[in-house]
């Protein structure tokens, strides 16, 4: 573990971190020196997960559901406790019923589910972060293409995901002193993407390892606020414009 003199006290809150996206993002943090606040809903996976991350950087985990008012208030008090956070990671999500059900065949109750999780907790989560966040604090909101392409089936979560990309977008414009930013990462071979497709192979899709580096760069350089794409981010440059900027926030 890195000394206390050798840190330099940058601090990461990661939701959904105990497997998947989450947990490859942490993992590269803890090797630059993050000091990382992390939870998720399985606390063996969890723990295994601090466990490992506790070896390279300082990290605090706490197990529960972002859902949760109560688990919420808990990470927002372990990010108080780190005097304060330069980034605060919307990872965790839910796919919802898989197979995926189409627009007309969804159930109510689980279109409500999803936007508990991926639009309602997101936000919620920030507010109870408001007073932690340090200036020009990095807000990174996982999101997907299905927020802004019809493809059957993903009619519900990806409604979810636009009405966060909306909501990120519009914080941007109103908290210019704050980085804000949506990503699309891109397919990835993860859990999730598996439950998508039940059955099928996924192996030819790239591992979160893969897509990590597009969050590390919306994470430690002064993009302006909006929504990317990992893919484009991951490109070789072009100067003339920003790299993978989507959509800015006005």
């Amino acid at each position: 573990m890195p000394s206390e003199t050798s840190n330099i006290f940058r601090t990461a809150l990661i939701t959904g971190a105990s497997r998947g996206l989450g947990l490859a993002l942490a993992r590269a943090l803890a090797r630059r020196e993050w000091n990382l606040v992390i939870n998720g809903r399985d606390a063996e996976r969890l723990r295994a997960a601090r466990d490992e991350l506790a070896r390279l950087t300082h990290v605090a985990a706490i197990a529960g559901d972002v859902a949760d008012p109560i688990h919420r208030e808990e990470l927002a008090v372990l990010a108080r406790g780190h005097a304060g956070l330069d980034a605060v990671i919307n990872n965790a999500s839910e796919l919802g019923p898989s197979p995926l059900p189409s627009v007309l065949g969804v159930d109510p109750a689980a279109l409500a589910r999803l936007f508990d999780v991926n639009t309602i907790a997101p936000i919620a989560l920030l507010q109870r972060l408001a007073g932690a966040l340090k200036p020009g604090a990095h807000i990174v909101n996982v999101s997907s293409d299905a927020a802004v392409h019809a493809y059957p089936g993903w009619g519900a979560y990806g409604a979810s995901k636009a009405a966060l990309e909306q909501l990120s977008l519009v914080l941007a414009a109103e908290r210019p002193d704050l980085r804000v930013y949506c990503i699309d990462p891109g397919d990835m071979r993860t859990a999730m993407h598996q439950a998508a497709f039940p059955g099928e192979d996924i192996g030819d899709r790239p591992l979160p390892e893969e897509r990590v580096p597009a969050l590390v760069q919306l994470l430690e350089e002064s993009l302006p606020s909006g929504r990317y794409e990992g893919s484009a981010l991951l490109a070789p440059r072009d100067d003339t414009r920003r790299p993978g900027l989507v959509e800015m926030a006005s």
